[in-house]
C-alpha cells in the first residue's frame, strides 16, 4: 500500500519538526520567501548580539555564591575589551593578574565559568549546569572555590588551575554562537597528572570537550553532567584526559555527546 499523499508543506513541516536546521526554505520566484529572508536575519541578529553582550559579573557571582562551594574569584584575560578579545584569540588564552586566585591544594576540581564567544550561554545555563555537575561528582571529591572569566578562550583555565592547584579542571564557556543556536554552553575537561605539566602547555588533544549544552532542544544539565562527572572519574583513575580519556555514556544517550573542542 502506498504512503499517503502529502504536499510539499507538510512534507516539510514533519521533517523541521526535528531539526534546528534550515530546510524546505521554499522560493517566490528566483528568491527565499520574505518570511525565511526575517528569520535569517533575526537568527544573524541574535547570533552577533550573543558574541557582544557583555557579562554581568556581579550578578553571575551572585548566582554562583549559592552553589555552597565558595565565594567566586573574577579574572579576565589580557584582551582589553570585546574588540580586542575578538581579533587577539592569544590574549584571551592568557590571564592578566592570577594574584586574587588562593591555592587550594586539598581540591580534587575546579570549576571555572567563562564568557567564551557567547556570554549570553553562560547567563542562561552556567549556574544550572554547575549545580548539576556538583550534585552529580562523587561524595570523595572535593571542590574549589569556582572562578568566573572574562575575555576568556578555554586555555586561560589552565593557568587558572595551575595557580589553584588543583589537578582537574571543569570550564564551562559560551560556545560560538550559530543561526540556529545562540546561547549553548560547552564543557572542556583538563587533567593533568602533575600540575606543572601546565608549564609545558596543554593543546586540545588534552582535553575532552562536551557541546550543544541548551535545554530544552540542545544537551540537558543532568546529561552533561553525567558525562563530566564520568569523565572526571576515568581522568583521576587513568591520569590524564584528552584522547585516551573515552566518554562511556555515549550509548546510554544514544548519540555522540563528546566531540573535539574547537577552540
Amino acid at each position: 500500500m502506498s504512503a499517503p499523499e502529502r504536499s510539499d508543506g507538510a512534507f516539510w513541516d514533519v521533517l523541521r519538526a526535528t531539526t534546528q536546521s534550515r530546510i524546505g526554505l521554499g522560493r517566490t520566484g528566483d528568491a527565499l520567501p520574505t518570511r525565511r529572508v526575517l528569520e535569517f536575519s533575526a537568527a544573524h541578529a541574535a547570533a552577533r548580539d550573543a558574541v557582544h553582550q557583555p557579562l554581568d559579573v556581579d550578578d553571575l557571582a551572585a548566582r554562583v555564591r549559592e552553589l555552597g562551594i565558595g565565594d567566586p574569584i573574577v579574572v579576565t584575560s589580557r584582551a582589553a575589551d570585546r574588540g580586542e578579545y575578538l581579533r587577539r584569540p592569544d590574549l584571551g588564552r592568557v590571564p592578566a593578574d592570577l594574584a586574587a586566585v588562593p591555592t587550594v591544594p586539598d581540591a580534587d576540581v575546579a570549576i571555572l565559568l567563562a564568557d567564551g564567544l557567547s556570554p549570553k550561554a553562560l547567563t542562561d545555563h552556567g549556574v544550572a549546569l554547575a549545580r548539576a555537575i556538583l550534585d552529580a561528582l562523587p561524595p570523595d571529591v572535593t571542590v574549589a572555590p569556582p572562578v568566573i572569566a572574562t575575555q576568556a578562550r578555554v586555555a586561560l583555565g589552565d593557568h587558572v588551575a595551575r595557580a589553584l592547584g588543583v589537578r582537574t579542571l571543569l570550564v564551562l564557556i559560551g560556545e560560538r554562537p550559530g543561526l540556529s543556536v545562540a546561547d549553548s554552553l560547552g564543557i572542556y575537561l583538563t587533567h593533568r597528572a602533575d600540575p606543572e605539566d601546565f608549564a609545558a602547555g596543554v593543546t586540545d588533544a588534552h582535553r575532552n570537550c562536551i557541546s550543544n549544552i541548551h535545554p530544552p532542544e540542545g544537551l540537558g544539565y543532568a546529561d552533561a553532567a553525567r558525562i563530566a562527572a564520568g569523565l572526571v572519574v576515568g581522568a583521576r583513575r587513568l591520569g590524564r584526559s584528552g584522547v585516551d580519556l573515552k566518554d562511556t555514556s555515549r550509548a546510554e544517550l544514544g548519540g555522540d555527546a563528546q566531540r573535539p573542542g574547537l577552540d
